[in-house]
C-alpha cells in the first residue's frame, strides 16, 4: 500500500495514554509507517523520542480518563477537532473510549474516516446504570458514521448490535492487540509453585478475589507464592486504594512487584497467570502468558473465555467468586508438572495459531486499503 507520488497520507493512532501506544501498538505502527503513512501519535505526555525512533511524530493531547466532566470532554473535543484538521489525515484510529468517542465524532465532522477499536468496555458496561446509558449514547453518536469498528471478541461486538450502537455490516472482529510470536517465546518450567496476576490494580480486574482466593489456598499450600504485578492507578474508579494494597502487603497474603516495563521475567517465574477480571476486550496478559506456553487461570468471561480453553491450556473459574477461583488455583497447583507443561505448550500454539500480531496489522492494513482506494503492498 506505498504511494507513488506526493506527501505521504497521515493516520492519527490516539489513546488515553501513550503508554497503551508504545506496549501495544508498536508493531502496527511499524507496519502501517511500511506501508507508506505518515504516523502522528495523539496521546498525553508522548515520549517524543521514542516516537522518533518508531518513525512518528507526536502531538501531546489531555485526557482525563476516568473523569466524567463533560466541560473537560467538551474541551478534548475541540482538540480532536483542531488537530484534524491541521493534520488531514487520510484515517484516524482510536484505540481507547474516549478516543474512540471524541476523535471519532471530530473525524466525521470533518470527512475523515474513524477506525476505533473497541478493546474493552469498562466499568460502565460492567455496572448497568445512568453511566452506562449515558456511555452508550455517546458511542451511538460517535460510531453512527465510522466505516468500520473494531472489537476485540464477539461478545462485546453482539452487545453493542443489541442496543443499536453500531450495525452489523461495521463490526469486524481482531484477536487482540497481537502478541509479537519473537519477543514472547516460551520459557523453562519455574521449580516454586507462584501464582501472578498481571494487570492494573482494579476491583474490575478481580483483584480482591485473587487475594481472597490467595489467603484461602495458603490455609493448606502456605509455601506457595502469590503476586500483583501492575500499577495502582488511583484515579480510576474502580482502583485498589494503596491503604488496601498495605494491609495485604501486611499480613503477607501477597507480593506487590509494582509496575514494570519488562513482563517476561515476571511470566517466565510464574507457574500459572491468574486472571478473575469481570469482563475483558481480549486480555493482553493472558495473551502474552500464554505466548510464553505458561498455563492461565481466568473468570468465565468474555474475552477471557476466547483465550482460555478450559482444561486445555487452563482453567476457568466462576466470576466474582473467591472460592471458585481458589479451587481453580488448588487444582493447578496440585498437577503435575507435565500436565501444567503441556497445557503451556498447548496455549503456546493457540496463540501462533490465532493470535498472532500480523494477524492485526493484516486487518488494518486492508481496512486501510479499502478506505484510501491503495493498492496493498
Amino acid at each position: 500500500m506505498r504511494t507513488t507520488s506526493g506527501a505521504r497520507p497521515a493516520i492519527i493512532l490516539s489513546a488515553n495514554s501513550f503508554w497503551n501506544v508504545a506496549n501495544f501498538r508498536a508493531g502496527l505502527l511499524k507496519a502501517l509507517a511500511a506501508e507508506g503513512f505518515r504516523i502522528v501519535i495523539a496521546a498525553p505526555q508522548p515520549d517524543e523520542e521514542w516516537a522518533a525512533r518508531h518513525g512518528a511524530s507526536t502531538n501531546p493531547i489531555s485526557i482525563d480518563r476516568s473523569g466524567l466532566n463533560p466541560f473537560r470532554d467538551a474541551l478534548l473535543f475541540f482538540e480532536y477537532l483542531k488537530l484534524i484538521r491541521r493534520v488531514r489525515p487520510a484515517a484516524f484510529i482510536g484505540f481507547t473510549a474516549k478516543p474512540n468517542i471524541y476523535g471519532s465524532l471530530a473525524a466525521v465532522i470533518c470527512g475523515v474516516p474513524s477506525l476505533p477499536n473497541v478493546s474493552g468496555l469498562g466499568t460502565a458496561f460492567i455496572k448497568p446504570g445512568p453511566l452506562s446509558v449515558i456511555v452508550g449514547t455517546l458511542y451511538r453518536l460517535a460510531f453512527r458514521n465510522c466505516p468500520i469498528v473494531f472489537f476485540q471478541n464477539p461478545d462485546d461486538s453482539e452487545l453493542f448490535i443489541q442496543r443499536g450502537i453500531v450495525r452489523r455490516e461495521q463490526v469486524r472482529i481482531l484477536p487482540g492487540s497481537g502478541v509479537d510470536l519473537a519477543h514472547f517465546s516460551p520459557a523453562p518450567t519455574p521449580d516454586a509453585i507462584r501464582f501472578l496476576f498481571v494487570g492494573r490494580l482494579l476491583g474490575d480486574k478481580g483483584v480482591r478475589e485473587f487475594v481472597e482466593a490467595a489467603r484461602l489456598v495458603r490455609q493448606d499450600h502456605p509455601d506457595w507464592i502469590f503476586q500483583l504485578l501492575g500499577p495502582l492507578d488511583e484515579d480510576n474508579r474502580s482502583a485498589i486504594q494503596r491503604a488496601e494494597l498495605d494491609q495485604w502487603l501486611a499480613d503477607g497474603t501477597v507480593e506487590y512487584l509494582g509496575a514494570v516495563d519488562d513482563v517476561r521475567p515476571h511470566i517466565a517465574a510464574a507457574t500459572a497467570i491468574v486472571l478473575p477480571s469481570y469482563r475483558e476486550g481480549l486480555s493482553r496478559s493472558l495473551l502474552e502468558a500464554a505466548a510464553m506456553a505458561r498455563p492461565l487461570i481466568a473468570t468465565d468471561v468474555p474475552g477471557n473465555r476466547h483465550i482460555v480453553s478450559d482444561g486445555n491450556n487452563g482453567l476457568l473459574c466462576a466470576v466474582r467468586k473467591p472460592l471458585s477461583l481458589a479451587s481453580a488455583i488448588r487444582k493447578m497447583g496440585q498437577m503435575a508438572s507435565g500436565e501444567r507443561e503441556a497445557m503451556g505448550q498447548s496455549g503456546r500454539a493457540i496463540v501462533e495459531r490465532e493470535f498472532s500480531e500480523a494477524k492485526v496489522t493484516s486487518a488494518y492494513s486492508e481496512a486501510l486499503a479499502q478506505l484510501c482506494n491503495r493498492p496493498r503492498s
